[in-house]
């Protein structure tokens, strides 16, 4: 029976954290066009729970995306764990080109 609930755990915690990846990703792309509601973004793709702090820098954002994952049960206190992902992009309206406007790459 515990074997089945570590498992069980085990794929939810996996879940979670493919979630924190995505959530994360989606929060940095959207911070990157300069969308206001980035966190927002990655608030509804990120696990329920979850913290997203963004961080703009000069050419780039950075999101970072942590959330809880306790486990099912009566072991829920005991064997709790703290998932988390980050994701970089680089701001778009920062992006100097080289004009012209031709195919890219050139």
């Amino acid at each position: 029976m515990l074997l089945a609930v570590m498992l069980i755990w085990g794929v939810l915690a996996a879940g979670a954290q493919i979630r924190c990846v995505d959530a994360a990703r989606v929060g940095a792309r959207a911070a990157a066009r300069g969308e206001a509601d980035a966190a927002a973004a990655a608030r509804a793709a990120a696990p329920p729970g979850a913290e997203v702090r963004i961080a703009v820098e000069a050419d780039t954002v950075r999101v970072t995306v942590v959330a809880p994952s306790a486990a099912p049960g009566r072991f829920g206190s005991l064997l709790s764990v703290r998932l988390g992902a980050a994701a970089v992009a680089a701001r778009e309206d920062t992006l100097k080109g080289g004009g012209g406007g031709g195919p890219w790459p050139s």
